[in-house]
């Protein structure tokens, strides 16, 4: 076995590592999806659990010497319905497109029909997009907002009574506002569909009560457990007691093999802080810089997405600046500040170069940053945006920017 530390044995990757940190460090992370674990998230990460194999579920695993690794598991799930709950839970999936996937092929039969929000409307890839496997598999239709970007239920039942879905499926990537579950509940018990919301984004927001939660009235409820919940990158599934076995079917031996227990110690230790008082004042915060930022941005001119915002996101059409959602996204890194190009409702822009950005506020809430900064924030990037191939100016607001983040340090035990 290697016995020598990283930096002696392969510097090229403990390099890479050092100036991925320095970029966290320095700059402004704000793709909403992303978001900064503690210190003792990355030591389970890091930890001898990583050895073990441990096929199946706790106290009924395939191989011996998994008594620690039931513990590690039992606890992660005790501790999650305790934040949410639910009823039954599974912490196993890798993330959350795998742990949508299982929900399907647990519940669903090939060829049946799923009702799902469109990608441009603020969905995800895996519920239904052309490009996925999964829309090869299962007939996918998808609803979208109406122009004042609502969801219209009126048209949702309709479409609902029309297609006759065998699930309907609420929660997206790209969407900023709450979500009436009661509503989509009652036109799924009309149809005699199944619900499910898939929460990755808002997980943390629901966890510390400033969102609806979709878990005591809805059949299946997906998550990752990284982006507002603040934990290491990884899925899970809730759900009602009657669907436990076929979700843990699905997931194991169905879809995957041995699970990544350091990755659930992590997720166990991540739901331990998501109970703490101080995690209801991180999200209220999270809320609260959102709003912030937008009303900078609206005061500023820009079109925002849907009308607002309820949760941790902002999705911005950028055309009217002058500049594409990826021409924005690139001018942004340059000045150090990390978004993501987005495609907007029925977008005629390519995905790869579409009309708008999304940005967030969890990582930045995380390092302590609050309404002062968000308005220096909002500042930078409408500075940005509006002198996009100004390199001189960008680099000058790269300047401000880690002048800014050396006032919030990230993590000063791991002192670069």
């Amino acid at each position: 076995m290697n016995k020598m530390k990283l930096a002696e044995y392969d510097p090229i990757i403990k390099q890479a590592i050092t100036k991925e940190l320095q970029r966290q460090e320095s700059g402004l992370e704000m793709i909403p999806s992303e978001n900064f674990v503690s210190i003792a998230v990355l030591e389970a990460l890091g930890s001898v659990l990583t050895n073990k194999y441990s096929e199946g579920y706790p106290g009924k695993r395939y191989y011996g010497g998994c008594e620690f690794i039931d513990e590690v598991e039992v606890t992660a799930i005790e501790r999650a319905k305790q934040l949410f709950g639910a009823e039954h839970i599974n912490v196993q999936p890798l993330s959350g497109a795998p742990a949508n996937v299982a929900v399907y092929f647990g519940i669903l039969e090939p060829g049946d029909t799923i009702l799902g929000m469109d990608l441009s409307h603020g969905g995800h890839l895996t519920h239904g997009h052309p490009v996925t496997y999964m829309a090869k598999v299962f007939n996918f239709v998808r609803y979208k907002t109406n122009a004042e970007g609502n969801i219209d239920f009126d048209n949702l039942r309709a479409m609902a009574l029309e297609h006759k879905p065998k699930l309907i499926l609420v929660g997206y990537s790209a969407y900023s506002r709450e979500i009436e579950y009661d509503k989509v509940k009652q036109i799924a018990d009309e149809v005699g569909a199944y619900t499910m919301a898939d929460v990755a984004h808002i997980a943390g927001l629901i966890a510390a009560g400033e969102m609806n939660n979709p878990v005591p009235l809805f059949d299946i409820v997906t998550t990752t457990t990284h982006k507002t919940l603040r934990g290491p990158r990884g899925g899970m599934i809730m759900c009602k007691e009657k669907f436990a076995k076929q979700i843990d079917k699905a997931v194991f031996p169905g879809l995957q093999g041995g699970p990544h227990e350091n990755n659930i110690a992590a997720k166990a230790i991540a739901f331990k802080e998501a109970l703490e008082p101080s995690f209801k004042d991180y999200a209220k915060q999270i809320k609260t810089n959102a709003k912030v930022l937008e009303r900078v941005f609206a005061e500023r001119g820009y079109k925002l997405m849907f009308g607002g915002t309820d949760n941790h996101l902002l999705l911005i059409d950028v055309t009217p600046k002058g500049v594409t959602g990826k021409q924005g996204q690139y001018a942004l890194d340059e000045a150090g500040i990390t978004v993501n190009k987005n495609m907007i409702p029925d977008d005629p822009r390519s995905p790869m170069d579409p009309s708008g950005i999304r940005l967030g506020t969890p990582a930045l809430t995380t390092r302590g940053m609050k309404e002062a900064e968000m308005e220096l924030i909002g500042d930078m990037i409408d500075r940005v945006l509006t002198h996009s191939t100004d390199h001189e100016l960008l680099t000058r607001i790269r300047a401000e920017v880690k002048t800014l983040s050396a006032r919030f340090p990230l993590y000063p035990e791991l002192a670069v």
